[in-house]
């Protein structure tokens, strides 16, 4: 599979990358439904859990852009985020509407284990990032890239589907460092909140990459779609992709709620627009969406999903 060199920003992971691409030849190219106070303990749990049996927590983040004013600014949601990711401390997340130096402070925030790829989608360090952020503990790159979701996807900030953004895919080949010889795929994007069209574009091109991927092993798509499963035909044509909904999937699942809340009152039962979704052979445990805030204060208008999976 041909590797497409794109502008990259990222920290330490790139020197990381670079020594696994050394040492591995390329292929060519908890349920937190925590109140104000503390974690619930189905969460205490399920971190309780972690690391045995080779499970693996993912989560998907809308983070929405930071802003430096206004009642919902980053300098006011850090903190909250910050708390709640610490109470997750997922193995690897994959953040939407991220900014550069948002993913500097979530990367401070989490400690020094955790690294994250990614690039603007403008390239470079501007604009929003679909960045991949993990557990440096866990799991150790082996290469990634990132394409735009247009008939070019391979020019940077390239848009020929009339989206009314730009947006893009970034995925990784990691190795499982806990489990021998496993390794897997994440592949994080932002489909277009208004389009249909360049949504079902997107999906059919993101399954024409994802066929170049090595078949033998799992892939975790994580995103944010912009439409509700099971009640959108971009939902159906991911699915014919051969994926599986982890929420669907998942042995054992929290209460839903609509994951797009705005800042408003969550809506039980409401559109779930951000999906985790994974191969067949993908093991789902537990399904949850996140509801922490402190004081009425949420980290994102967005809510995070997460997994507990194993990548069999």
């Amino acid at each position: 599979m041909p590797h497409h060199p794109t502008a990259v920003t990222r920290r330490q992971g790139l020197k990381t990358a670079a020594i696994a691409a050394v040492t591995v030849p390329f292929f060519g190219a908890q349920e937190s439904t925590a109140t104000t106070e503390a974690p619930a303990p189905a969460t205490i749990a399920e971190r309780g859990s972690r690391g045995r049996g080779g499970r693996l927590d993912v989560m998907t983040f809308n983070v929405r852009f930071a802003s430096d004013t206004g009642t919902h600014s980053w300098p006011v949601r850090r903190p909250v985020m910050r708390e709640l990711l610490r109470a997750a401390q997922p193995h690897v997340i994959g953040a939407q509407e991220v900014l550069y130096q948002q993913l500097r402070d979530i990367e401070a925030d989490l400690g020094p284990h955790y690294d994250w790829i990614g690039t603007g989608r403008g390239g470079g360090s501007k604009d929003e990032f679909m960045a991949v952020i993990y557990d440096t503990r866990r799991m150790a790159p082996i290469e990634f890239d990132h394409f735009w979701l247009s008939d070019t996807p391979y020019t940077i900030a390239s848009n020929t589907w009339g989206a009314d953004w730009l947006r893009m895919v970034t995925w990784v080949h990691f190795r499982d460092l806990q489990v021998e010889g496993q390794e897997f795929y994440v592949l994080n994007t932002h489909l277009d909140n208004v389009s249909q069209y360049a949504r079902k574009r997107s999906v059919r091109l993101i399954g024409e990459r994802m066929a170049e991927f090595d078949r033998s092993l799992p892939v975790v798509v994580t995103g944010d779609f912009n439409v509700p499963a099971h009640r959108n035909s971009v939902y159906d044509e991911m699915l014919d992709l051969g994926l599986v909904d982890v929420w669907d999937a998942a042995e054992e699942r929290g209460e839903l709620f609509g994951t797009f809340h705005g800042y408003k009152p969550l809506v039980p039962d409401g559109k779930r627009i951000d999906w985790i979704l994974a191969t067949p052979g993908v093991k789902a445990h537990r399904a949850w969406i996140d509801t922490f805030s402190r004081d009425g204060q949420f980290p994102s208008d967005h809510l995070p999903v997460q997994a507990t999976l194993t990548l069999g």
